[in-house]
C-alpha cells in the first residue's frame, strides 16, 4: 500500500485533520500549529508588541508548548516580554516534580520564570487546607484558589496579560459544562479574551483556543 503523503510537500504523512482532509508531514504540522497560535492571537488581538506576557506554566505538555511558542514569537518583538509563572498549590511530590520539569524548561528557553505557593498568598497549602475541610472535594476551591494567585503574580511581576494553555477541547468542555449547571453568567468566561474588569485585575488571553487538544499533544 502506498504511504499516505502530505498535502503541502509530499513527504510522509504524520499527521491527518479529520475536518480539513489534510495530510501533514512532520515540518508542516509544526508549522501549522505556530501559524494557528500567530494568527489566533492576532484574530482576537490577545497581545501588543510592547506587552509584558505572563504564562501560567504547569510543567504539563500544553503550558510547556505555549512557553515555547510564545517566546518564539516574541524574539520579533524587541519590546514585549514573557515570563512564565508557575503557581505552588501545596499538593505533596507531585507539585514538586512538576515545579523542577518548568523550571528546567524555561532555563534552557532562556526564559524568566517565577514561582508563587499557595502557603505565601493565602497562609496555607491546598494539602493542609483539604486536611480542616474534610468531607469537601479538593478541586472545588483549589480552582478558585489558584485563579486568583495567577492574577496576583501577573500583577506583581507587571504583566499586561495572562497567556492560559486552554485549548479547543478546554473550551467546549467548560462552556457545555455552564451551560448544563445553569452558570450562564459563567459563558463569557469561555471567550478567547477575559478583559480586566477591574484595575487589580490582569486581561486573560487563550493562544491556544483555535487548537485541538490532540494537535497540542502531538505537537509536544
Amino acid at each position: 500500500m502506498r504511504a499516505a503523503r502530505c498535502s503541502a510537500r509530499g513527504g510522509d504523512a504524520f499527521y491527518r485533520q479529520t475536518h480539513s482532509k489534510r495530510l501533514f508531514c512532520r515540518g508542516c504540522f509544526a508549522d501549522y500549529v505556530e501559524t494557528k497560535v500567530r494568527r489566533t492571537i492576532s484574530r482576537y488581538g490577545m497581545l501588543k508588541p510592547v506587552d509584558r506576557v505572563a504564562v501560567a506554566v504547569s510543567g504539563g505538555k500544553d503550558s510547556l508548548c505555549l512557553s515555547a511558542i510564545l517566546a518564539r514569537i516574541e524574539e520579533g518583538f524587541a519590546q514585549s516580554e514573557v515570563v512564565a509563572i508557575t503557581i505552588d498549590e501545596g499538593i505533596g511530590r507531585y507539585r514538586e516534580e512538576a515545579i523542577r520539569i518548568a523550571s528546567s524548561f524555561c532555563m534552557g528557553m532562556g526564559m524568566e520564570h517565577v514561582v508563587y505557593s499557595f502557603e505565601d498568598l493565602f497562609g496555607l497549602g491546598l494539602d493542609e487546607i483539604a486536611a480542616r475541610r474534610a468531607g469537601a472535594s479538593p478541586c472545588s476551591y483549589c480552582g478558585v484558589l489558584r485563579r486568583k494567585a495567577l492574577n496576583v503574580a501577573a500583577r506583581e511581576i507587571g504583566a499586561d496579560k495572562l497567556a492560559t494553555a486552554h485549548n479547543l477541547d478546554d473550551v467546549v468542555q467548560t462552556f457545555l459544562m455552564n451551560v448544563l449547571h445553569g452558570n450562564v453568567d459563567r459563558i463569557p468566561l469561555v471567550a478567547p479574551v477575559t478583559a480586566a474588569s477591574h484595575p487589580r485585575f490582569v486581561t486573560r488571553v487563550k493562544p491556544f483556543y483555535e487548537l485541538l487538544e490532540r494537535e497540542v499533544s502531538l505537537y509536544a
